[in-house]
């Protein structure tokens, strides 16, 4: 008997919201992400000159560079050698809407989720082992959760490191996904 997605609803479910407590746990008790960024020995001077640009919200680029022909230019390449070299990213003043945020992190879980069931259904009947269903679902929920971040650490400087820890996460997020879905599995009827 083939599985549909509706027929995984509350696996879709529970795994996304599973996912967001161990994030809620990582993010708040465990806390390795901590060391994902540091602060600018000149935070406040930085801050002044980012202030007087009011700027607004969005992700930026110093030395800009608009054309990649324009790399041949001496002075876009004397701005760069003597650098700083960034990627600079403005949120809108004030505290982090944390609600909001939350809210679309669960939304990001139960998405991945959903095709993460999508792809389960394409691949197993009702009744199929337990492992079986784990494996897959682990793969996949590691696929759709690990290795979207490769590019940042490739173009935009994130370090390897965090690229690394939100791996850790991947496979955490993965485990719990794969978990759920062999648990709630639908049986032959």
């Amino acid at each position: 008997m083939s599985v549909s997605i509706i027929d995984l609803w509350l696996a879709i479910l529970l795994a996304g919201l599973f996912c967001w407590i161990a994030s809620a746990l990582i993010h708040m008790v465990i806390k390795y992400h901590n060391a994902d960024m540091k602060q600018l020995s000149n935070e406040d001077s930085v801050a002044s000159a980012l202030r007087e640009g009011k700027h607004p919200p969005g992700l930026y680029h110093m030395p800009w560079c608009g054309d990649m022909k324009n790399m041949g230019e001496p002075g876009v390449q004397e701005k760069f050698n003597k650098g700083p070299v960034a990627v600079v990213t403005i949120f809108a003043n004030g505290l982090p809407p944390m609600g909001k945020l939350l809210v679309q992190q669960l939304l990001h879980f139960i998405v991945v989720s959903l095709l993460v069931a999508y792809v389960a259904t394409l691949s197993y009947s009702a009744g199929t082992d337990y492992m079986i269903v784990f494996r897959l679902v682990f793969v996949v929920a590691f696929i759709g959760y690990g290795v979207g971040g490769i590019p940042y650490s490739i173009w935009y400087g994130h370090p390897w490191s965090n690229f690394m820890r939100f791996l850790i996460d991947a496979v955490i997020y993965a485990g719990i996904t794969a978990g759920t879905f062999a648990w709630l599995w639908p049986s032959v009827q």
